[in-house]
């Protein structure tokens, strides 16, 4: 009984541990996109270009979404490695 204990333990905390870099991940791309859609939203209403800083934020913010699923995968593979060494 005691080992099923520190087996349902280790796995449950290899499974929060994961699901925490996922939901990090989640907000990172989330945040990127939302903040370059709302910077070219906000330049927009100042500057009386209605639709096309909004969709340079757009693209922009599409670009960090890559970007930060480029690292986060490069990560992942160099994570990878290292444990099959």
């Amino acid at each position: 009984m005691h080992q099923e204990d520190e087996r349902f333990q280790d796995y449950f905390g290899r499974s929060v541990r994961a699901l925490s870099d996922y939901l990090g991940i989640g907000f990172q791309i989330a945040a990127s996109f939302a903040f370059f859609v709302l910077i070219g939203y906000w330049g927009d209403q100042q500057l009386g270009t209605s639709p096309l800083l909004l969709l340079a934020g757009v693209a922009v913010g599409m670009v960090g979404m890559v970007l930060v699923l480029l690292k986060v995968v490069n990560s992942a593979n160099r994570e990878s490695g290292k444990k099959k060494r």
